[in-house]
């Protein structure tokens, strides 16, 4: 695997793409994000951010099949790679050795 870092955003992407398992959609991922950790995030980032994935291999996307609640229009349907997998399964380790790492702090108060 090359050495591929990611950004917040990208890091979170790729995590909900994985969470949605197949079924993640640029309008999908935007929900997702809200409902977990209440943020809000443009259609437009979110399109950005897939796209990059998708070209750093950590992403691939099909269409998905026509529905008439989307007037026959086909959802770009995203999934996690393998090298994705990857990249997230480092990231976390990363920070879980950032954690281990840092003392425990105590406030006292006077």
């Amino acid at each position: 695997m090359s050495q591929t870092t990611l950004g917040e955003l990208e890091e979170i992407v790729v995590m909900i793409v994985a969470i949605l398992n197949g079924d993640a959609y640029s309008v999908g991922v935007i929900d997702e994000i809200k409902k977990r950790l209440d943020r809000e995030v443009s259609l437009g980032a979110i399109q950005t951010v897939l796209k990059r994935l998708e070209k750093k291999g950590l992403l691939r996307s099909a269409f998905g099949h026509a529905t008439n609640e989307r007037g026959g229009k086909r959802k770009r349907l995203y999934e996690i790679t393998a090298e994705g997998q990857e990249i997230i399964d480092l990231t976390r380790a990363q920070r879980n050795s950032l954690w281990q790492a840092m003392p425990r702090l105590s406030f006292n108060f006077w």
